[in-house]
């Protein structure tokens, strides 16, 4: 019997203690939130006049102190309008609703495009949103055509979606990022629309573990198949440090991948492949104590190589709700984690004053550096993945 009293009163105790802290951060994260919200608010009412009628804001030029944009077709281009959803979400600012709207409509002839594999992010960051808030049965129908324009580039003898046209580096690449758009077409199907497009993205995902994933559950960033045979013709990379290597941003999009296909699909296999990664990921001994990666875990002169806080913000959100599918000590450290990199990112070194970074909220991210490309500068989907991780804290915890 005293025996027994003693181990309850341990487990009484353990309980209090976890309590306890679990209180102290949600109170910390409830600041937090609000605190990265205004600011979101203030920076984005600041970007929107800076913006063009007919493009979107990509990233900030420092030395020229000019807004930088792209063409609708450019990959990047639903973040925009899906921040600005998620921060009226949050401040219900009329005027930011306002931008929204008018963003979509420009955005809305990306429905029927076809030259790359990016209509998640282009359609459903943007329209997905746009329907969940308002659920206008027009954002469906285009989400709906968006799905049909993807399915497209699906390649029956690879059993894969191609990502990229034919050119002068890849015959037909598959890389890592494609399973981010895969969340389109489960939900498609499973709101009215054809299987067919659920069917793909399982097929889709099923040959990314085969093919992408080395042994410790890091990723390749490009396959590059034969169309004909769906042989494989390479493993490589097009933006990390090296074929070999962990590019940090890949590794973020395969988590996030596979947990909206578990989420969309209830295969456990895809469930124990998130955690895997996620494993490689949060252990890895080259992971900063910040918890914010080097743009690739294997690049050279760490501490001095660049950090990606696009791939941080990235693997917070996708960590939220990978923690969703946990228990115990293991739900607890995907938390505290994600946790970490959201305060991380909060601080002086990577969030931005108002008023300053060309109304971006995040610095330090890296697009492709092997291509001098967006090195070590703002980034609009940076901004997207930090906003949802905050959102999906303030949803599944805070409200709970």
């Amino acid at each position: 019997m005293k025996f027994k009293f003693v181990l309850l009163s341990f487990f009484i105790l353990m309980n209090t203690i976890s309590f306890s802290q679990s209180t102290t951060r949600d109170r910390k994260m409830s600041q937090l939130i609000t605190e990265n919200y205004a600011l979101a608010n203030s920076q984005y009412l600041y970007m929107m006049k800076q913006v063009p009628s007919d493009r979107m804001p990509q990233s900030f030029d420092e030395k020229t102190n000019k807004l930088l944009t792209r063409e609708i077709t450019w990959w990047c281009t639903g973040f925009y309008p899906g921040t600005l959803l998620f921060i009226y979400e949050q401040t219900k600012d009329e005027n930011i609703k306002s931008e929204a709207l008018r963003t979509l409509k420009v955005i809305e002839p990306n429905q029927t495009y076809t030259e790359n594999h990016d209509l998640g992010f282009m359609m459903y960051n943007s329209f997905g949103n746009a329907y969940r808030l308002f659920k206008d049965e027009k954002y469906k129908q285009i989400i709906f055509r968006s799905a049909e324009s993807l399915s497209t580039r699906y390649r029956p003898n690879m059993k894969s979606i191609q990502s990229w046209n034919k050119n002068q580096y890849f015959n037909c690449p598959v890389i890592i990022d494609n399973l981010m758009n895969l969340e389109m077409m489960n939900w498609v199907s499973q709101n009215g629309g054809d299987a067919k497009y659920q069917q793909i993205a399982i097929t889709h995902t099923n040959t990314s573990m085969k093919e992408f994933y080395r042994p410790d559950y890091s990723s390749f960033h490009v396959v590059d198949f034969d169309e004909k045979t769906g042989k494989v013709l390479k493993k490589t990379t097009h933006q990390g440090a090296a074929n070999t290597s962990a590019w940090s941003r890949g590794q973020a999009w395969g988590l996030y991948g596979f947990i909206t296909m578990y989420r969309g699909t209830k295969n456990m296999v895809y469930l124990t492949h998130a955690k895997n990664i996620a494993k490689f990921y949060l252990n890895h001994p080259n992971l900063p104590a910040d918890k914010i990666p080097y743009w690739d875990f294997d690049a050279g002169q760490q501490p001095l190589a660049k950090r990606d806080a696009s791939a941080a913000a990235i693997t917070a959100s996708a960590l939220m709700e990978l923690a969703q599918y946990a228990k115990g000590a293991e739900k607890e450290n995907y938390i505290n984690s994600a946790v970490t990199m959201m305060e991380s990112l909060s601080n002086d070194t990577y969030r931005a004053k108002p008023g300053e970074n060309g109304g971006f909220i995040l610095k330090h991210s890296v697009g492709a550096l092997p291509l001098n490309s967006e090195v070590d500068v703002p980034l609009i989907y940076a901004d997207y993945y930090f906003l949802e991780a905050l959102k999906r804290y303030k949803d599944w915890y805070l409200n709970k």
